[in-house]
């Protein structure tokens, strides 16, 4: 069946897949260990659908959704993202996701948080192959050290089913974990002119 593209908000871009493959790399900067995925119906398959753009395409990983439709993400990452692009892919079935809402840096959300209004939602389409992009606003997630990912319903079945999740943009370390006097180094800020004496001290210990 031909995929209609009239939609009114350009909230989507077709792009040439080979290059699209080498910029949705940010899978590899989640803190896989600290991910969350709330109404999983197997504990940890929530994980395996941020994958390599090569096996976007795989049907033995997926996550499907237990209690009823809604999917809930806590994507902590490893530095600060420039988030840029989200592709989902799942089957061209009614099991599919229709609606994102994107919340950022509010770690550890749950259900009873998606009553905040999200930093941007965003209407979604039947995918099944995975060449669907979605636009971020890009001002508001320049600097995400945490993604949460609401689904709140799908196009009416009981569960939503989801293969992949893509995710592009630019990464950078962060700063969180660095010692002190590296990151006034590396970032200097004049409000921070009260703690040079510090710098100094622990120099001459050196």
């Amino acid at each position: 069946m031909p995929h209609s593209h009239c939609h009114g908000e350009h909230d989507h871009d077709h792009s040439n897949p080979a290059e699209l493959g080498l910029q949705y790399n940010l899978y590899a900067k989640i803190d896989k260990d600290n991910l969350q995925c709330l109404n999983e119906t197997i504990d940890g398959s929530g994980k395996t659908v941020f994958k390599p753009w090569e096996n976007r395409l795989d049907r033995n990983e997926f996550v499907e959704s237990d209690a009823d439709e809604e999917l809930l993400f806590n994507i902590p990452f490893t530095g600060n993202i420039k988030l840029k692009g989200i592709i989902i892919a799942s089957e061209d079935t009614d099991s599919h996701p229709s609606k994102l809402r994107l919340y950022k840096n509010k770690p550890n959300m749950t259900f009873d948080n998606v009553s905040l209004e999200p930093d941007q939602e965003i209407e979604l389409h039947k995918d099944s192959e995975g060449i669907l992009e979605y636009a971020p606003k890009i001002v508001t997630f320049s600097s995400v050290s945490h993604l949460t990912m609401h689904f709140p319903t799908n196009f009416g079945a009981e569960n939503t089913k989801i293969y992949y999740i893509g995710l592009k943009g630019e990464w950078a370390p962060g700063h969180n974990h660095g010692v002190t006097i590296c990151t006034y180094e590396a970032r200097p800020n004049l409000d921070d002119h009260k703690l040079k004496h510090l710098d100094s001290v622990a120099k001459d210990i050196q």
